[in-house]
């Protein structure tokens, strides 16, 4: 099911997008509450590659927490993501420390409309792509959007911070 949403509504993700002017497309599916992956279960519910929808990690870099945007198809390359951060180790982030961060749970968090801005590196092969999917903000929701707009709307850098 695609929508668009309107007046703002939905969540801190579809208001961001709406509030910035950008075109998207919002799909939602039936969660799998058995999946291993969150993002694998969303990319098959919906029939998109697995290098198409991104999933949003959080990883503290020098102690700084850092949103490392990935394909569900790859793993997050930590020593990448805390170089093209301007770091230098990296780490994943506690689950309770990016919910409490960003203002989802985990499996639903999103790059966009996050309740901190927090610094931000999508992975390079997003630039291949017309457009990508990310989570909208909940479990069994996604946002379609240009690859520019998702850069723009979270002031990410690109960097290869892919593995696999």
């Amino acid at each position: 099911m695609s929508t668009r949403a309107k007046g703002g509504k939905g969540t801190p993700a579809t208001v961001a997008a709406t509030k910035a002017k950008i075109e998207y497309t919002l799909h939602s599916y039936e969660v799998d509450p058995d999946a291993e992956s969150y993002g694998e279960a969303a990319a098959d519910a919906l029939g998109v590659p697995y290098g198409q929808l991104f999933k949003t990690l959080l990883a503290e870099v020098d102690g700084r927490l850092t949103v490392g945007i990935v394909p569900v198809s790859a793993t997050l390359d930590l020593k990448a993501l805390a170089a093209a951060a301007g770091g230098k180790k990296a780490r994943m982030a506690d689950p309770k420390n990016a919910e409490r961060a960003t203002g989802y749970v985990v499996g639903g968090i999103s790059p966009l409309g996050q309740r901190r801005a927090l610094p931000a590196v999508v992975d390079a092969s997003v630039s291949a792509l017309a457009t990508v999917y990310v989570s909208a903000g909940r479990r069994g929701l996604q946002i379609e959007l240009a690859p520019a707009d998702l850069i723009r709307l979270t002031g990410a850098r690109v960097a290869a911070i892919a593995r696999g």
